[in-house]
Order: C-alpha cells, then sequence, then structure tokens
C-alpha cells in the first residue's frame, strides 16, 4: 500500500504507470473527469527530470510490487465517501519534529536545498550577508524526496547540484506543524486556518505618537501580489500601487459601501441610510467625502478597470474569482490590476497630489 501521506495526483500516476490502469477506471474510483487524472499523470511524468521527484517515485515503484495483491491506488475496503488523507495524517510525533526541523531552516531568507547524485544527504546552505554559504542542516534523501513528492520544495536550480526552495505548500505545512506543536493557542485549534495568514507588522502614526499593528497580509490579494517577484527579481506590484490599493479599500471601508458591484459608479454606493443615494442624507462628513473619493476613483478607470480594483481592493475578491465573475481569461487578472493600479495611483496624484487623500 502507498504511504497515507501521498497526494492524490501521484497516486493517479502510480496507479496509471505502475499498475497500468486506464485513466477511465481510475477517473471512475476517484470520482472526477478522465481529464482530471490525465492532467495529474502529464504533470508527474514531466517532473521526472527532477532528481527528488524521479527518486521518490522510483522508490515507489520498486516497493510496489503487487501482481498479486489488490493495486496501492484503492482503499482497502470500498467506501462510498472515501476520506483523503491529510498530509500530515500519517507522521508521528518524532517524524513531525524533524519535519519542523528542516522547514523551518528551507523558510529562513537565503536558504536553499542543495542535491547530488553522489550525496546520501541532501544539505541546507543559508547565503549570509557578506556572500558565504553556511551548512544549516542535513537532510535524508529519502525525506527529501518525500518533500518533494508532497510539493514543500521545488527544484530553483536544475543541474548535477540540483538546488531546491521551500514552496507556498511547503510554508502552509511549517504553519500547521507549528500551530498544532502550540498546544492551548488558537491556532493549535484551527491549524489549516493559520495556514493562510500572513502575520506582519506595520508602523501607523497616531496623535500620541506610532504605534505598531499587526495584521494579515493574506486578507488582501493586493499584497500578497506585492510579496511576489516577476522574471526579473523585482516586486510584481511596488510599493506606491500597493499603497494606493489600501488607500481606496481605507476609503471603502469608511464609506460603509454594500457588496454590490455595477457600472453605474453612483448607484452601489451606500452610507449609513441604505435607501437613499443623495450626498446629504445623513451619513457623517467624513463618510460622505470618502464615498465621493472611492465613487471617483472607478469613474475615472472605467468599466473594467474599475470593476477589477474594487472587487480585489476593496471587496477582497481574489484574482481567479474576479476572472470568473467579470468573463475573462485565466490567468489575466493580476495584469489586468496592476494596470489598474498604475491607473489609480495617477488619479491619486492628479487629484490630490503625491501625498495622497486625508482619510475622512
Amino acid at each position: 500500500m502507498l504511504p497515507p501521506w501521498l497526494p492524490e495526483a501521484v497516486r493517479s500516476y502510480i496507479g496509471h504507470i505502475e499498475d497500468g490502469v486506464s485513466l477511465r477506471e481510475l477517473a471512475r474510483s476517484k470520482g472526477c473527469a478522465a481529464s482530471t487524472v490525465l492532467r495529474q499523470v502529464r504533470r508527474y511524468e514531466n517532473r521526472r527530470d527532477d532528481p527528488l521527484i524521479d527518486g521518490g517515485l522510483a522508490a515507489l515503484g520498486r516497493g510496489s510490487n503487487r501482481r498479486n495483491s489488490a493495486p496501492a491506488w484503492k482503499e482497502a475496503e470500498p467506501m462510498s465517501a472515501p476520506i483523503r488523507p491529510t498530509s500530515m495524517q500519517a507522521d508521528d510525533p518524532a517524524s513531525q519534529l524533524e519535519i519542523r526541523r528542516v522547514l523551518r531552516r528551507l523558510a529562513e531568507p537565503g536558504a536553499t536545498l542543495v542535491v547530488a547524485p553522489d550525496m546520501e544527504m541532501a544539505v541546507i546552505l543559508r547565503a549570509m550577508p557578506d556572500g558565504q554559504q553556511v551548512r544549516t542542516g542535513v537532510v535524508e534523501r529519502a525525506s527529501a524526496e518525500t518533500y518533494a513528492l508532497r510539493d514543500w520544495v521545488r527544484c530553483r536550480k536544475p543541474g548535477r547540484v540540483a538546488q531546491y526552495e521551500i514552496t507556498s505548500v511547503g510554508r502552509a505545512a511549517l504553519k500547521r506543524l507549528m500551530g498544532e506543536a502550540q498546544g492551548g493557542l488558537a491556532e493549535a485549534q484551527s491549524p489549516y486556518a493559520a495556514q493562510h495568514r500572513e502575520m506582519t507588522d506595520r508602523i501607523e502614526p497616531g496623535a500620541e505618537g506610532p504605534r505598531r499593528i499587526r495584521y494579515n497580509m493574506a486578507e488582501s490579494p493586493v499584497a500578497l501580489l506585492g510579496r511576489r517577484k516577476d522574471r526579473g527579481g523585482e516586486p510584481f506590484l511596488g510599493p506606491d500601487l500597493v499603497a494606493a490599493a489600501e488607500r481606496l479599500r481605507e476609503d471603502f471601508e469608511l464609506a460603509q459601501m454594500g457588496p454590490r458591484v455595477a457600472q453605474n459608479w453612483d448607484r452601489f454606493l451606500t452610507a449609513g441610510d441604505r435607501g437613499s443615494f443623495a450626498a446629504e442624507s445623513g451619513g457623517s462628513d467624513g463618510s460622505r467625502k470618502a464615498r465621493d473619493r472611492v465613487a471617483a476613483a472607478p469613474r475615472d478607470l472605467g468599466p473594467g478597470l474599475g470593476d477589477m480594483v474594487l472587487r480585489c481592493c476593496c471587496f477582497l475578491e481574489g484574482l481567479e474569482a474576479a476572472e470568473r465573475r467579470l468573463g475573462w481569461s485565466a490567468r489575466s487578472g493580476k495584469i489586468v490590476l496592476r494596470i489598474a493600479l498604475q491607473r489609480l495611483k495617477r488619479h491619486y496624484d492628479e487629484t490630490y497630489g503625491r501625498s495622497g487623500p486625508l482619510i475622512g
């Protein structure tokens, strides 16, 4: 039997390649479309040039001599609603302790996992500010292969000496393990919720001086894009674009706007009185000014760009959800969002000056 932590895509690959099961039969047993299984199989077939992926799949293939037994991709007993095992389900406390140690080292800035064909152990190296590389840990090659199969690490630099870095899935697994290890805390009660949080601090000016505010960066799709890098290593969204998005979101929250989006910007802006859309109909002066600023921004951007900034910056919709709602092609939302934020920043600069509008 295959280990319970193995991802479903690897099970599909082993079932089709090693057991010779047809894609349609695998799809029927998993309750999905045959095209889904085909994509899973092709994904790992294309990754066989990865040394860790290839070694892990080869080890699973050698350990699955199942000519006279039931295929490992099937459950021991048929179930009407099979439970998908989690990535942590089969790990004993000692294994989880080792996983936490390795993932914490890989999560450090400048850390890479180095693997060579003639090395029985993988080495974790960390680039220091002075340019030197320091060894911070070692990992058994079999364990490194399991990390690659779980998508916790990916090959950043292929070759005879391959270099790997931790992925977002690996960071999420580290958060779950850290939450489970902190018994009695709120994060321990919801480890899968903690993996979606990106807690960080920022300094906000106040009447009594600067104050430190802790917030969740993963709450905003724009903040997440601001941390991603493009092909040149630069942030996909610059700090000025992220600041423009946050300025629009602050006005949105101050204006107490409803969740409806339309191209008639004046009609979906709501104050404390949801039945009236007149600027003089109640509400504080700060809210009225915020509504005016938010109404002016998407009106200047126009349809499409205005919808995008409202959904991603104000309603905190993900890019995929915004693409589906607007009927756009996949992976086009982030390009449109960047163009929209550039236009939004220009709107703020031309209307209020480079210092931006005063909130309230």
